[in-house]
């Protein structure tokens, strides 16, 4: 009879690649007319998602077999290339921009988003850096807030609000599991609020993506556009959908469906029956990798699984939330599903981790 830890390794195993198979089918199927209006082709985007996976399951695999994911020094390595990166965003000619963000890093035919691969680093690096300290009432430091503060200020020049929201979320993460008290995340929650308000009168584009997120339609053609193009793929799904590749939103309705508002393609063509299965898997994946976080055999471990979980569990919540409306509009990937390079990659590298202090449980 197998055990519970042999049962969480075999569901997060299996949802992990069953998600991404998935991903697979509806990048597909979601950006197979895109592809032909734009590209004169309607399989681009699956020839290209078909390679980054198969890259980013082999970079996974040996992640895991691979001792560095437990070296300190490894992490400060990474990190340390994940903040140059940034700043190379930010040179004329090396970074380029889309959809308003400077964000990318090209590389010949090579694009890179470092405020993705930056996310797993800085867990990497937060998590080593906690183990040092002896006990949890000495526990805060500034040395901890300024590495989180670093890349989240670099990815906010670009500006890319949402990558910066989810690395400072799953960071967090790692601090309260670490012993940070509630009062530090009071004062910083404090600080956001007030953050916020500033980055609202920064760029007052953000004040109106609020606003359509309050009303879409007092902004039918212009912020609002996007939100009400995914209720409408989403609400006429019904039950059980119009069926695979039926979708009508795809058509240019949805600006490239592939990416960010894959879930309503998805709601579109396999109804409530297959969103919620979707919805199935991830709650599976999470607690499987919460699950093994808790069987960690040392605090390291354990941070750094619990914040690469939180990571990947934030990311989800947060795309499936805009996509549904019930979160204003943010520039984030569906974990697995979303059509990206780098959003598949990074994921792949946290999922590679996970299986690495994975196989170094003990049974508790």
């Amino acid at each position: 009879m197998r055990s519970l830890e042999d049962k969480l390794k075999i569901a997060f195993v299996v949802s992990a690649l069953a998600l991404s198979f998935i991903g697979l089918a509806f990048v597909h199927s979601a950006g197979s007319y895109w592809g032909t209006v734009h590209y004169a082709d309607s399989f681009p985007f699956i020839v290209k998602q078909s390679l980054y996976m198969l890259v980013s399951v082999s970079i996974a695999l040996i992640i895991m077999k691979s001792s560095l994911a437990s070296n300190p020094k490894m992490w400060t390595i990474l990190y340390g290339l994940a903040i140059l990166s940034l700043i190379a965003v930010m040179i004329p000619g090396l970074g380029a921009t889309r959809n308003g963000s400077q964000s990318w890093i090209i590389l010949g035919p090579l694009s890179l988003q470092p405020a993705e691969f930056v996310k797993v680093a800085l867990i990497g690096m937060l998590s080593s850096s906690l183990v040092k300290t002896s006990t949890a009432k000495k526990v805060f430091s500034w040395r901890h807030l300024g590495l989180i503060l670093l890349p989240a200020g670099l990815i906010m020049l670009q500006p890319d609000l949402g990558s910066t929201v989810i690395l400072i979320v799953s960071a967090f993460v790692v601090l309260f599991i670490a012993g940070y008290s509630l009062r530090f995340f009071t004062f910083i929650g404090a600080a956001g609020v007030l953050s916020f308000i500033g980055l609202i009168a920064a760029a007052p584009y953000r004040l109106d993506r609020i606003k359509s997120y309050i009303d879409p339609w007092n902004d039918p053609l212009g912020t609002g556009f996007q939100s009400i193009q995914s209720l409408f793929a989403i609400a006429p799904g019904g039950l059980f959908g119009h069926g695979y590749g039926n979708s009508r939103q795809k058509y240019l309705y949805l600006p490239e469906p592939q990416n960010d508002f894959i879930f309503s393609i998805v709601a579109e063509e396999l109804g409530f029956i297959g969103a919620a299965f979707i919805v199935l898997l991830f709650t599976v994946f999470l607690v499987a990798s919460f699950g093994i976080a808790v069987r960690t055999k040392d605090r390291f471990s354990m941070l750094v699984v619990s914040g690469m979980s939180a990571m990947i569990f934030f990311q989800t919540f947060l795309n499936i939330g805009v996509v549904s409306g019930l979160l204003p509009v943010t520039g984030v990937t569906l974990p697995f599903i979303s059509y990206g390079g780098s959003s598949l990659l990074t994921t792949w590298m946290a999922v590679g981790v996970i299986l690495h202090f994975m196989t170094r449980t003990n049974h508790v």
